[in-house]
């Protein structure tokens, strides 16, 4: 996180270790979170879910995301 957050890049991960970790750190964030919790059935499957889901916003930075098959759930990341 210290390194997205220095880069000003947005993490994107299929580690739920994420969530924890970007509340309960007192380090800076990344400059966004994306935690994918979709199956995973093929590479191919999800390289185009993760395209798809990337290109259909634009509010991902300042923000952690869950990404589930159904739906997106969204919410700011702490700022100190």
């Amino acid at each position: 996180m210290e390194l997205g957050h220095r880069e000003k890049r947005i993490l994107i991960t299929f580690n739920k270790d994420f969530g924890e970790l970007a509340f309960s750190t007192k380090k800076p964030p990344a400059l966004g979170i994306i935690l994918f919790r979709i199956p995973m059935i093929s590479s191919a499957y999800i390289a185009k879910a993760l395209v798809k889901v990337i290109e259909s916003r634009d509010d991902w930075e300042g923000h952690f995301a869950v990404i589930e098959e159904s739906r997106i759930r969204i919410r700011p990341l702490k700022r100190d």
